[in-house]
């Protein structure tokens, strides 16, 4: 390993990619890829489970990624999971033992965020001019992006996916005209809600990625001799297909044994896209999920700008006051670094901390009564760009239990931040929401935070401030009360 390598896994619902890249001075360079087809999406039932067969195939794959990855700190490697793991009742059950022999993290990201890490891949290894319609078909979902330069301008994930569509439309390999117009209507009628956005916002070019349409593009330059995918190329290759009868009896240039028996379902979703969007043409681009979490953790692109674009972006929709919020921030954050060591807390904590206390009154939009949980219910089903899931989760139970009493049994389970630590954050954020609770500059005494025993909290106060603040003395108790109640230790002392 050397020391300037840096890694990403994407665990798609086909296929798990990894990919290594070298600093070479600001710039990154590839310089191993590793790909296994695990086929992780065919051991989904009707009920959501994930067969024991297909995790099996992934932890197989993995255990060679972890020995690739040999040495590698948890700082240079990124893995995030995608549309099966996002399905998946049991996802925590595959992810528990992952985590195990991967030895690093894994996030699982929202379909949204897949389509913005899509396209940032695709700008970053391809020459961008103009406005740009990016189409990434994957095994379980399929995405979709507007973008100019290296700014999404719109975004959706569509639960439509190769492998997904093989076992609803192909699962006994024939292939029938009436098999692939179901197909493809099932994707028009799937995009449908999105298709005005995109037809309004419009693009100059179409970029595909994902290997279905690296497949599909091969093809159609056998067929066509053009270095493109086109409506009458598609149409050609799926006459042929239908002729052949079933997907083994299919011989055309370009489709090798290991894509065929995805590729009907394939041809239908992108036939249903070239329909629905009136598309021409389409080219193809290398860069895809993985290369976009690679130079949005470790490139140029700075990863937290992203997330502070949309916590701002939020905030003001929802017309919250960053006067407040940022009084609250500046606190919890004094608090924090006071803590930090005792606790053994860190960035990322602080990060999310910090976007808990700039958003905890977004809620307020709807009414101050339930705040609380009006926030957490917008940061829980908000669509956040830049953050992972399990991210969103914390971001959402951080203000959830911000104020009033505490109902611990109402947590919803966390996949990578211990519950002690969870609570601590929440612990720091209710004291600084109650000091600031006359919304005032300059109304505060300097703060010092101390670590008791049995991981008592001790806050010292200067004497003669208590005397002119009796407010906030009384909001101070009563939270002390709250934490005393369910046996967490504040001690207020007047120094």
């Amino acid at each position: 390993m050397d020391e300037h390598d840096v890694a990403t896994i994407d665990l798609g619902s086909n296929s798990f990619h990894m990919v290594i890249a070298r600093y070479q001075g600001n710039t990154l360079r590839i310089v191993d890829r590793i790909k296994e087809r695990v086929r992780l999406a065919d051991g989904l039932n009707e009920q959501q489970q994930l067969g024991q067969e297909a995790m099996a195939r992934g932890l197989a794959c993995l255990a060679l990624f972890a020995e690739r990855l040999r040495g590698f700190p948890a700082s240079r490697v990124r893995v995030a999971a995608t549309f099966t793991l996002r399905e998946a009742a049991n996802a925590d059950d595959f992810l528990h033992q992952a985590r195990r022999i991967l030895g690093f993290p894994i996030d699982i990201i929202s379909g949204n965020e897949e389509a913005r890490l899509i396209y940032q891949g695709v700008a970053h290894t391809q020459q961008i001019e103009g406005r740009v319609l990016v189409v990434d078909i994957g095994g379980g979902s399929t995405e979709l992006v507007i973008g100019q330069g290296l700014d999404c301008r719109l975004v959706s994930s569509h639960g439509m996916g190769c492998v997904s569509f093989t076992q609803r439309y192909f699962a006994d390999g024939k292939l029938s005209e009436r098999q692939f117009q179901q197909a493809a209507d099932a994707a028009q009628y799937l995009l449908a809600p999105k298709l005005g956005a995109y037809l309004a916002l419009g693009w100059e070019r179409v970029l595909g990625c994902s290997g279905t349409i690296k497949t599909l593009l091969e093809m159609c330059s056998a067929v066509t001799g053009e270095s493109c995918i086109d409506l009458p190329g598609l149409l050609h290759i799926r006459a042929r297909m239908i002729n052949a009868g079933h997907i083994d009896r299919v011989n055309i240039s370009g489709l090798g044994e290991d894509r065929k028996p995805l590729l009907a379902a394939g041809l239908s979703i992108l036939l249903g896209l070239f329909q629905s969007l009136n598309l021409a043409r389409m080219d193809f681009s290398d860069g895809a999920l993985r290369e976009g979490l690679l130079y949005s953790a470790f490139g140029r692109l700075d990863h937290h700008s992203v997330q502070i674009r949309t916590l701002q972006a939020l905030a003001s929709q929802y017309a919250v006051d960053t006067r407040q919020a940022e009084r609250v921030n500046a606190t919890v954050l004094e608090l924090f670094e006071q803590m930090r060591d005792s606790w053994q807390l860190d960035n990322e904590s602080a990060d999310l901390l910090a976007g808990a206390a700039r958003l905890h009154e977004v809620g307020l939009h709807i009414n101050f009564t339930g705040i609380h949980r009006h926030s957490a219910y917008i940061l829980r089903h908000s669509e956040l760009p830049g953050f992972t899931l399990e991210q969103q989760k914390i971001l959402a139970a951080l203000v959830r239990f911000h104020r009033k009493a505490l109902k611990l049994s109402e947590l919803e389970p966390l996949g990578t931040l211990p519950e002690t630590q969870l609570w601590r954050l929440v612990r720091l954020l209710r004291l600084a929401v109650a000091l600031h609770r006359r919304r005032q500059n300059h109304a505060l005494p300097p703060l010092v935070l101390e670590l008791g025993e049995q991981d008592a909290l001790r806050l010292r106060l200067p004497a003669d401030w208590c005397e002119h603040n009796p407010l906030l003395l009384a909001t101070l108790r009563r939270e002390r009360d709250y934490q005393t109640k369910i046996d967490w230790k504040l001690e207020l002392m007047k120094v």
